[in-house]
């Protein structure tokens, strides 16, 4: 059973001063998630507003609970996800967070997306115990087990990935310029930061970034990057605008190498919208299986993986990449929450959150990349490969 309010249809919490939010466990409900019958998962997602593509994490993922409980769901309970409208913002990801625990007694939040909403909560989260599992962001700040025990990412990192293409630039085109388009939010900077990192004394090979906001027109600073005399175009921002830019590029005749970012790598809502023959030899990365791809066609990760969006998600598109994150996401706490087996107390869910063993694999992660968590380890998954986009689909490019 999943549960969708979105702030289009619902009217907003109405509060009447800053002071209603400021956290309170006395506020809080008893622990009555884990009830005989059921778990309630609260999770916040931007299902409108300028980051509504991503909104697919969230659909993917009530479908994949509502899978789960056609078939029985865990140890005899049903999960009831309960999914809000944040618009992508922090206030109201808060407030949306808060209803989730002290009026839906929610026995966790799991998947929130984004940087600054999981930063505006989780101190509430934590004051109040309450699991923050598998947060839908790659900052390094869901990492940090002594000072917030209780949340937990599950990507790799923004800064990594940062580095990743950092290393593939100095070994494929180590003589051009590189220009960034980046996103001026946490997200932004740190990919940013990676990959200036990983350039070390060749980053000033950057001749050119612009920082951008998520809703803005982009043709001008496009423009101007061209103008750089860049080959290189690393495209750190949203779906929506880095396919602005893939198109605007291809408008001037300007045909750099394209570096896109992962978490805006969707062919459905980046590559497909830029048009796909301006995006032909786009490379970026991934940790998960691409459906397109004919490498896997026999494979039954992607046979159950196609089998599922016909049955549970047929509105969905089978090549948007963030309805296969949201499934394999929930993947990930289904066996979190397996592990516990009886006891779905908040502890226990944490104990198994961070007990997962360094050879755990899901179907849908590429091969050779694993997840593991320990009570010092809060970073799940443990790699990316790099892809790249032939006309039609992603390609695993050599190790």
């Amino acid at each position: 059973m999943q549960t969708i309010k979105q702030t289009g249809r619902w009217k907003p919490l109405i509060l009447a001063t800053l002071l209603a939010l400021v956290p309170t466990s006395a506020q809080l409900a008893p622990d009555l998630g884990g009830a005989d019958d059921e778990i309630r998962i609260g999770n916040t997602m931007p299902y409108t507003g300028p980051l509504a593509a991503f909104a697919a994490i969230g659909r993917a993922e009530g479908a994949y609970f509502d899978m789960i409980n056609e078939r029985g769901g865990i140890n005899g309970r049903k999960i009831k996800f309960n999914s809000y409208d944040d618009n992508a913002n922090p206030r109201t990801a808060l407030e949306r967070t808060r209803d989730l625990v002290e009026k839906e007694n929610v026995l966790l939040m799991f998947g929130a997306f984004g940087t600054p909403g999981n930063l505006a909560t989780r101190a509430y989260l934590n004051d109040n115990k309450v699991p923050q599992l598998f947060v839908a962001s790659a900052d390094e700040e869901w990492a940090h087990p002594k000072k917030f025990p209780w949340t937990m990412g599950w990507q790799p990192t923004f800064r990594a990935e940062g580095r990743i293409y950092a290393n593939y630039i100095q070994a494929s085109y180590s003589d051009r310029k590189i220009a960034v388009l980046w996103q001026n939010d946490q997200f932004g900077r740190d990919l940013f930061l990676g990959l200036q990192e990983g350039l070390g004394a060749t980053a000033d090979r950057i001749v050119a970034d612009i920082a951008i906001e998520a809703d803005m027109s982009i043709d001008a600073q496009v423009d101007i990057l061209k103008n750089s005399g860049a080959e290189v175009l690393v495209l750190n921002c949203a779906p929506a605008i880095s396919a602005r830019a893939i198109r605007r590029a291809a408008e001037m005749d300007w045909h750099p190498v394209l570096v896109l970012v992962n978490a805006a790598a969707s062919i459905a809502n980046a590559l497909r919208p830029a048009g796909l023959q301006n995006a032909v030899g786009v490379i970026s990365t991934s940790f998960l299986k691409d459906a397109g791809d004919t490498t896997w066609k026999e494979d039954p990760a992607i046979k159950a993986w196609l089998a599922f969006m016909d049955k549970y998600y047929p509105d969905g598109d089978r090549e948007d990449a963030y309805a296969l994150f949201g499934y394999a996401a929930a993947e990930t706490l289904m066996q979190v929450l397996t592990q516990c087996g009886n006891d779905l107390s908040r502890e226990n869910i944490m104990h198994a959150a961070t007990h997962l063993p360094d050879t755990t694999t899901l179907p849908l992660v590429l091969p050779g990349i694993k997840i593991g968590t320990s009570p010092t380890d809060y970073q799940a998954m443990k790699g990316m490969r790099l892809v790249q986009f032939d006309g039609k689909m992603y390609k695993l490019l050599p190790e």
